[in-house]
Order: structure tokens, then C-alpha cells, then sequence
């Protein structure tokens, strides 16, 4: 969405769903924050590094190049949680939210949406 403010000036915003898909993660992140002990930064350093991803394989070949993409971000916090004492749902409930953050991604990039 683009709009004008005045003269050469535009507020340019992104698409309609991605900006309610924002809204509701920064929404559960606060919520699930105030759940816990922890503090909301680290609720959200958790949630940031679960949508890191990687190409772990790559192939190219005459009909182009061929990737393999995974979530490599959440591989590792879901390794951190399971072996960490200071186990919290909600760290987890951010991480699997970051999951779903990097399946988006994955699928953005194989050309799904």
C-alpha cells in the first residue's frame, strides 16, 4: 500500500497480510513474555533466530540450480531447550512461532507463493 503524504512524499507500507501477521506476532510475543519470568527481548532473540534459514544442499544442473533449504535456526534453539535447565513454554511457543516464520520463507523461496 502506498500513500501520499505531500508532495514527492509516500508512506509505503507492506501488503495488507503481512502487516496482520505482524500485528499478531509482536501481539504473542508481548503476551507470552508477560507469561514468564523472562524478559521480552529474549522471548523475541528467540522467536528472531527460529527464522534463520540455510541452504543445506545445493545441485545445479542445466535446468537451473536446485537448493535445499532447512530451518536451521530452530534446529539449534530447540537443541539449546531440550539440554537447557531453564526450560520455559513460552521460549518454545516463540521458537515454534519462528518455526512457522522459516516454513513461510522456504516456501517463498521453492516459488509456493
Amino acid at each position: 500500500m502506498e500513500f501520499r503524504l505531500f508532495g514527492e512524499t509516500y508512506l509505503v507500507l507492506p501488503p495488507l497480510h503481512i502487516t496482520v501477521i505482524l500485528i499478531a506476532i509482536i501481539y504473542l510475543l508481548v503476551r507470552w513474555s508477560k507469561q514468564s519470568e523472562i524478559s521480552g527481548v529474549k522471548i523475541f532473540f528467540y522467536f528472531l533466530i527460529s527464522t534463520y534459514i540455510t541452504p543445506l544442499y545445493s545441485h545445479s544442473s542445466q535446468d537451473g540450480l536446485f537448493q535445499l533449504w532447512v530451518p536451521l535456526g530452530f534446529i539449534f534453539i530447540a537443541l539449546y531447550l531440550f539440554k537447557s535447565e531453564k526450560y520455559h513454554p513460552s521460549k518454545m511457543k516463540a521458537s515454534l512461532l519462528g518455526l512457522a516464520i522459516a516454513i513461510y520463507q522456504i516456501l517463498k523461496h521453492y516459488g509456493g507463493w
